[in-house]
């Protein structure tokens, strides 16, 4: 059953017919090699791991059935290898957003759940606060100790805030696509403005070909919320707008390579720059006064 109508639009048809994936009784060890696979694939946000950084011991322990399938996902998400690749290079509150999907299929639902996060890490470590993860109510319900965390944020089920369905656009960019790919916003959270506002994230599609594109501020650049100090003009048509882009296709760029863009035109020229606009497959999201 598709998440929603617009499932191929939005990038989420890979995750209709997903069956977790789960260790049952009497396994053989090709059972068995499915399930390692499939802990490193959500653990490591699809990262490729090499044959060399797998954790033999805690493998082989696996296989012989000393461990649980909720033991080797805790036992990878100590280790340094997801240290290295997660906790170093970001900022803590992109490590704990990385940390709900990863362990919990889900994005955090509001800041609460973020600042609870960061007050166990800085008091107690990081060891307690992937146990607060592992160990939770809400890990045993949905996965209990054989199923391999799976991406469920897509999905409407008890328990679940509705804007989680929202936030997880944010976290993951499609089904393909490693988590430490920077995405243009570097280590940083991807979902801490709209945690603070207490607002719902903007559903951005996973490619810039679909049309599920929002506007999105990039992090790498500096576009000021006011233009010319905020000065408006002598009188209506002089008055400066902000336009906000979405999905836009600049000039010798390959198509499938989108961006957002902030123009400030005056009213006088604001439908000529509309109309360049369109040209390019751009989606206008907004249009303010500057001074705004």
């Amino acid at each position: 059953m598709a998440v929603t109508v617009a499932a191929s639009r939005l990038g989420t048809a890979a995750y209709d017919d997903q069956s977790p994936i789960e260790l049952r009784a009497n396994y053989s060890r090709e059972d068995a090699e499915i399930v390692i696979r499939g802990i490193y694939r959500q653990v490591l946000g699809n990262d490729y791991v090499m044959s060399s950084e797998r954790l033999v011991a805690a493998e082989s322990l696996f296989v012989n059935g000393f461990i649980s399938v909720r033991d080797l996902v805790r036992a990878i998400a100590l280790s340094e290898l997801y240290k290295e690749k997660f906790l170093y290079p970001n900022f803590q509150t992109r490590v704990i957003e990385l940390n709900f999907k990863h362990l919990l299929g889900r994005a955090p639902y509001d800041e609460s759940e973020v600042i609870e996060h960061l007050d166990r890490y800085q008091n107690e470590g990081y060891e307690a606060d992937i146990d607060s993860f592992i160990y939770s109510e809400e890990y045993t319900e949905n996965f209990g100790d054989n199923v391999v965390p799976y991406c469920r944020g897509f999905a409407t089920q008890r328990g679940q805030k509705t804007v989680g369905f929202t936030r997880i656009f944010s976290l993951q960019r499609g089904y393909a696509t490693s988590d430490r790919a920077k995405g243009g916003v570097g280590g940083t959270s991807r979902l801490a403005q709209e945690l603070a506002r207490n607002n719902a994230s903007a559903v951005v599609g996973p490619s810039g070909s679909n049309a599920g594109w929002a506007y999105r501020t990039p992090e790498d650049s500096y576009v000021p919320r006011q233009s010319l100090g905020g000065a408006t003009g002598l009188n209506a048509e002089d008055a400066i707008v902000r336009i906000e882009v979405s999905s836009l296709c600049m000039p010798r760029y390959p198509r499938i390579r989108r961006s957002n863009r902030t123009f400030f035109v005056p009213v006088s020229r604001l439908s000529q720059k509309m109309q360049e606009i369109q040209r390019m497959g751009g989606k206008i999201a907004s249009i303010t006064p500057a001074g705004n």
